[in-house]
């Protein structure tokens, strides 16, 4: 959104880009091909409304969500099931800030103590979810 005494012309190009990206991500679905590919749509949609900066781009061969970094990429293969993965960017830090999820349906996987995944069995169970993706999504940028 513009704000009044900011750049104008620098808001339209961040906007025109923003707005390019967001196209090659709806390319990038539509020429998917993955058995949940529902799921994963329905999920993008999730991920979007958690925060008003979020922007969602192909960052490893998958949509992947950034606000200055990125945060949360969606693991597409092999297609076994629908995965998101969150992180604190591509690098890994040398001390990683442990972070806390509530998980009470027991969806998280943690890989690092800045790391973990996401998995959901199925388009059904994705949207059965979705409140609960929300949150866990939420919470992780609150600390980041």
């Amino acid at each position: 959104m513009y704000k009044p005494g900011n750049n104008f012309q620098q808001y339209c190009s961040n906007e025109r880009d923003l707005h390019l990206e967001s196209n090659k991500v709806d390319e990038f679905m539509d020429n998917l091909n993955h058995p949940y590919k529902d799921g994963i749509a329905f999920l993008r949609q999730i991920i979007k409304q958690c925060n008003e900066n979020i922007v969602e781009e192909i960052k490893w061969n998958a949509p992947s969500y950034r606000i200055t970094e990125h945060f949360a990429t969606f693991k597409l293969y092999p297609p076994k099931h629908i995965q998101i993965v969150l992180h604190t960017g591509a690098k890994k830090k040398e001390h990683p800030q442990k972070f806390h999820l509530d998980d009470p349906l027991k969806l998280i996987k943690w890989a690092a103590p800045d790391r973990c995944t996401i998995t959901i069995k199925s388009n059904e169970a994705a949207k059965k979810v979705g409140e609960e993706i929300s949150t866990i999504i939420k919470s992780w940028i609150k600390q980041l």
